[in-house]
């Protein structure tokens, strides 16, 4: 396990990881005959900033957003707001539409509507799946995964039609935090993993026989899927892939097909764990962090019994989002992550080397950042945490846009 030492991060923070000025030359030399690959300008876009390797244009704004996925096969960009509201924004023309359909949700605290992801067969299905907080008995709440099919009559006007309840994190309880809802497929398309965060209740994360602090494992109707660790056990126990967490916000797949996944600690002790079938990564019983109060919590090398972290942070960057990259355009990262980070103020980047990762460098963009995710030429975008959270687009710093018609 890595711990980060804030010192020596410092001098790296504000340093491109890789040669991208060497890296632009070659594209744009023109004695080679290269050409960097065509990226399109956008409607409506602020000027360009230079925030460390990244040229960084801003595309409007939105309420409280908190993530985002690219349609396949058109391009568009689907946000999701938490008070409820789905947009979408096409980068084609900069126009940003409201989406009908979403899902009623329960907003407050840490809750509302969740993430959004297109099915792996999204383009014969069109089926579209999401996450968000719904209001139970006596004060309850908890976090729930539904789907349903877009249907768009035109490329401004769009509803998720039919949409229903596929799995619900269980049992329902008091408070609105800690929901995690965050959704990913398998790289198969076979499997749904869906983060069910400790509703900051703590105990229930070493408990299999709910749902609480767990990752679970479902068929694409949310139904458990076969061959999932406890799945002889029946019930909510034969949906857990892995337990112990306490409040995961992000979480995907590597080039290999394994699961990462990223998430807060208590006061310190902020995680990233490579998830592995059927393990119990300790929450609440060690933490690299203390309680809020200032109690101790026993470090996770105290219990060998419980999975690892692969790297832990103190002071913490409280992550909002994790991705891995594969694109071409940030091809000297292809393989690597991006973290969003919250308290931190920018991205972090993680270089894995077999079932070990080190943070290579800090990018700061002086806002929390809730979201990030790679769009299909390979540039990056990110979302901005709370009201008025700018959507922005990354390109390498020195790569030119073409203009759109028309511009």
């Amino acid at each position: 396990m890595t711990q980060t030492n804030p010192t020596v991060l410092a001098r790296k923070f504000a340093l491109p990881l890789f040669p991208f000025a060497i890296m632009l030359a070659s594209c744009s030399a023109s004695a080679s005959g290269d050409s960097q690959p065509a990226v399109s300008a956008i409607a409506g876009a602020t000027d360009a900033e230079i925030v460390g390797p990244f040229s960084v244009t801003a595309h409007g704004e939105f309420e409280e957003p908190w993530a985002a996925a690219f349609e396949p096969g058109t391009g568009r960009l689907f946000i999701t707001e938490k008070p409820g509201n789905l947009k979408m924004f096409d980068p084609a023309t900069g126009n940003i539409a409201t989406v009908g359909g979403a899902p009623d949700v329960d907003y407050g605290g840490q809750g509302g509507l969740g993430d959004i992801a297109f099915a792996p067969d999204y383009e014969t299905s069109k089926m579209v799946y999401m996450s968000w907080a719904e209001a139970g008995e006596n004060n309850t709440r908890g976090a729930v995964v539904g789907r349903g099919t877009l249907n768009c009559l035109t490329a401004t006007s769009c509803a998720v039609e039919d949409i229903a309840v596929i799995w619900r994190q269980g049992p329902k309880t008091t408070g609105r935090g800690h929901y995690s809802h965050r959704i990913r497929f398998s790289p198969n398309g076979q499997y749904l993993f869906v983060a069910s965060g400790d509703r900051q209740k703590m105990a229930p994360a070493q408990d299999t026989s709910n749902t609480i602090g767990t990752i679970v494992r479902l068929n694409l109707d949310g139904s458990p899927a076969e061959k999932n660790p406890m799945a002889d056990k029946g019930g909510a126990t034969a949906e857990i892939w892995s337990y112990g967490h306490r409040n995961i916000l992000g979480m995907d797949f590597d080039a290999n097909g394994r699961l990462w996944e990223v998430e807060h600690g208590p006061a310190g002790g902020d995680e990233l764990n490579l998830v592995k079938m059927g393990a119990n990564y300790g929450w609440p019983a060690v933490s690299d962090g203390n309680h809020y109060n200032g109690d101790a919590i026993p470090d996770n090398a105290t219990r060998p019994e419980f999975a690892s972290s692969v790297i832990t942070w103190t002071p913490v960057i409280a992550p909002g989002d994790m991705i891995f990259l594969d694109g071409d355009m940030f091809a000297e990262w292809k393989g690597t992550a991006l973290i969003a980070g919250l308290q931190s103020k920018g991205l972090v980047h993680i270089t894995v080397n077999g079932d070990d990762a080190t943070e290579s460098a800090r990018y700061d963009f002086d806002a929390r950042i809730r979201a990030v995710t790679e769009a299909p030429d390979g540039a990056i975008w990110v979302l901005e945490d709370g009201d008025g959270g700018r959507l922005l687009r990354l390109l390498p710093a020195g790569w030119d846009a073409e203009p759109q018609a028309g511009q």
